[in-house]
């Protein structure tokens, strides 16, 4: 059995040294370095027809190269937020700060808002709460543990249910309240399944369009065991609102909202989709048309928790009121 954390470390280091290889070969003798998709050009030619000194041209900025590492902490950000909100909603609290406060980029982030949800009338919501709420707090920590000193401390997140919070700002945008009105996902187990569903299809489609990206197996296997855990959580939470969904349409209806707003942010088409499929039959698995799960990319990912529809911030909001914490500047803003 491969022993995942101390695989990671050793990965991690090796990461970091790769990194530094590649920088001083870019350095010394020009080429072209591909990594993940992103192509670095270095060196310049001159055609030899004349003696004359040709200018210098000016270095264009590139992107920093993008790191296994840097793909973790990516998704550590989003497994930050998603910790914070089921353990308030369950406990009425969140991650304790020896999980939090330490780490590279700005460290001690708080958070706003966030309180326990009283799930006495639906006891069975609540069991399923709990439990993702552990889940979510354990993916935080193996994270961190894999990472290593290389891991991000918790940015700033806003989970508020106040009118003035991210998740009001969210249902205004996506039309499940009026313009003027707030949206609690604390004031009910039904709230608060809206406000699940809200992160877990983006968890999965980020660590489905990560995958690719990873050069290490070891990493992709990681990553590949959280994908199926946010998959199943994603699942579980579409099915009971669906569930639900019959006696009250209202929870269909503006779960079918919440799905329109993710595409009108993460301008990605017409590839979010809601509980219901063609003539109101259920559709829990949001899927292409080989049942296949679809992915986004960074930048996606970041406009749908920045609440960023023009995508023309690209420095926080909604969720992450001052951006998610990514040492890497090139994911600062995601990768397109």
């Amino acid at each position: 059995m491969i022993d995942h954390r101390n695989a990671l470390d050793l990965l991690a280091a090796a990461d970091t040294r790769r990194a530094a290889r590649r920088r001083f070969l870019k350095v010394a003798g020009g080429g072209t370095l591909a990594l993940g998709g992103i192509s670095l050009l270095s060196g310049c030619f001159d055609s030899g027809d004349d003696d004359a000194p040709n200018p210098t041209p000016t270095p264009t900025p590139t992107p920093a190269a993008v790191t296994d590492s840097d793909i973790l902490n990516l998704a550590l950000n989003l497994e930050y937020l998603e910790a914070q909100y089921y353990l308030y909603a369950v406990n009425g609290s969140g991650l304790a700060a020896n999980l939090t406060a330490s780490g590279t980029g700005t460290a001690g982030g708080s958070v706003t808002g966030g309180a326990k949800v009283d799930f006495s009338g639906d006891a069975l919501v609540g069991a399923y709460a709990r439990e993702i709420a552990a889940d979510e707090a354990a993916h935080v920590a193996f994270l961190r543990a894999a990472l290593g000193s290389a891991a991000i401390a918790m940015p700033n997140i806003n989970i508020s249910g106040d009118a003035s919070g991210a998740f009001t700002a969210a249902a205004r945008a996506a039309g499940v309240i009026g313009a003027s009105d707030t949206f609690n996902p604390y004031s009910s187990p039904e709230n608060f399944l809206l406000g699940a569903y809200l992160f877990e299809d983006v968890g999965v489609t980020a660590y489905k369009g990560a995958a690719p990206l990873l050069s290490s197996k070891v990493f992709l296997e990681a990553a590949a065991g959280i994908l199926a855990a946010e998959a199943y959580h994603a699942g579980l939470v579409r099915t009971v609102l669906y569930a639900k969904g019959i006696a009250a349409p209202a929870l269909v209806t503006a779960a079918g909202k919440i799905s329109d707003a993710r595409d009108a942010l993460d301008q990605g088409g017409d590839t979010d989709q809601g509980l219901t499929g063609s003539g109101g039959a259920a559709n829990l698995v949001p899927a292409d048309s080989d049942a296949i799960a679809y992915s986004r990319n960074s930048r996606q990912v970041h406009n749908i928790v920045y609440l960023n529809a023009t995508g023309a911030n690209q420095n926080g909001g909604g969720f992450f009121p001052n951006g998610t914490n990514n040492p890497n500047p090139t994911l600062r803003v995601g990768l397109p």
